[in-house]
Order: structure tokens, then C-alpha cells, then sequence
């Protein structure tokens, strides 16, 4: 794909098209960008407190998962691989054809979201219990996010609505960090071992 591609020419294209900065500077984005921290600092707790196995195992990715998305909302980095995906696209000659593409990658990043799901579930299954709010909570974040990737026209405008003054891809993308944080939280209460 990268095949004699000018390095600089692919820079200067990319920066032009995307700059590093605030995605998102509104009161709501930060407040995001603040419960995908908290999230993962509960998580991390968590996953120093539990035992060795698949619990600990589910909880450090959930860990690194919210640290990646707390850095993403505000430094936009799809913005990113979507500008230097664009540049490639023109450089290669590629680009009148790039919906074909696009429609590869959408399903390539949804079949990986339904599968790390998929086997989150299952080697979560006898640890449902105590971590079902987490794993729902995943869920509902995996499917905002697989919903802004596919950026379907009809959903974006339903994205863009509100309820009480509140759009809708805030309650989407925050109810599932609220239940991360809740399962967290419970499992940070009970005392270990129980």
C-alpha cells in the first residue's frame, strides 16, 4: 500500500489536511474525556486488586482501552489515519475508487469490535456476575464507536439530536463508561477475595 509514496509529499498532504489539537473543546467532550479517565483509573484498580486469570485479564484491557479512548476524544487520531488514508489514496491514484475500501475497512473494524466482544463474553462467562455492568458498558462504547466509524447520514443526524438540551452521542458514549465505572466501583468495594 505504501509503495513508492514520497515520505514528505505524504506528510505535507496529511498535515494539511489534519493538525493536532483539541478535538473536542466543548464542556461535554471534556467531561467525556474525564469519565474515560476515571474509567480507566477504576479499571486499573481493579485490575491490581484481582487475581490472576481472566478477570485481571479482561479488566488491564479494559484499562488500555479507556486510556486509548480518553486520548483519542480530544486528539482526534481517526481524523488522523482517515487524512493519511486520504493522501495515499490520491498519491496511488486510487482515491475515485476509495468507497470500495472504505466499505473494507468498516467491516474489517466491525467484524474485530463484534469479535474482541465475542470472546470477551465468552471468556467472561463465569465471571458475568460480577462484571456484567463492565461488559454491557463495553459494549454500548464499542457500538458508539463502531456507529461514528460507519458514519452512516441517517445516524449522524440522529447523533446530533438531544434530549434536554443533551445530544445523543453524549448519553450514547457515557452511558457505557457510567457502567464501567459502577462495575468498577462494586468490585473496588467488596473486600478482596469475596
Amino acid at each position: 500500500m505504501f509503495e513508492n509514496l514520497d515520505t514528505g509529499r505524504l506528510e505535507a498532504c496529511t498535515l494539511h489536511r489534519w493538525s493536532p489539537g483539541i478535538g473536542d473543546p466543548t464542556l461535554a467532550g471534556w467531561l467525556t474525556v474525564l469519565a474515560y479517565a476515571l474509567c480507566c483509573v477504576l479499571a486499573f484498580k481493579v485490575t491490581r486488586r484481582a487475581r490472576k486469570g481472566r478477570e485481571r485479564g479482561f479488566w488491564m484491557l479494559v484499562t488500555l482501552a479507556m486510556a486509548f479512548l480518553a486520548l483519542n476524544k480530544q486528539l482526534d487520531l481517526q481524523s488522523l489515519l482517515t487524512s493519511v488514508a486520504r493522501c495515499v489514496a490520491q498519491a496511488q491514484g486510487w482515491y475515485a475508487d476509495r468507497r470500495g475500501v472504505q466499505k473494507e475497512f468498516i467491516e474489517g473494524l466491525l467484524v474485530a469490535i463484534a469479535a474482541v466482544l465475542g470472546l470477551a463474553l465468552y471468556l467472561m462467562r463465569r465471571h458475568l456476575r460480577r462484571n456484567g455492568l463492565a461488559v454491557a458498558g463495553l459494549v454500548l462504547v464499542a457500538g458508539f464507536v463502531a456507529i461514528r466509524a460507519v458514519s452512516f447520514h441517517h445516524f449522524d443526524s440522529f447523533l446530533k439530536g438531544q434530549f434536554h438540551s443533551v445530544r445523543f452521542n453524549v448519553i450514547l458514549e457515557n452511558s457505557g463508561l457510567v457502567l464501567i465505572a459502577l462495575n468498577a466501583l462494586f468490585l473496588l468495594r467488596r473486600r478482596p477475595g469475596r
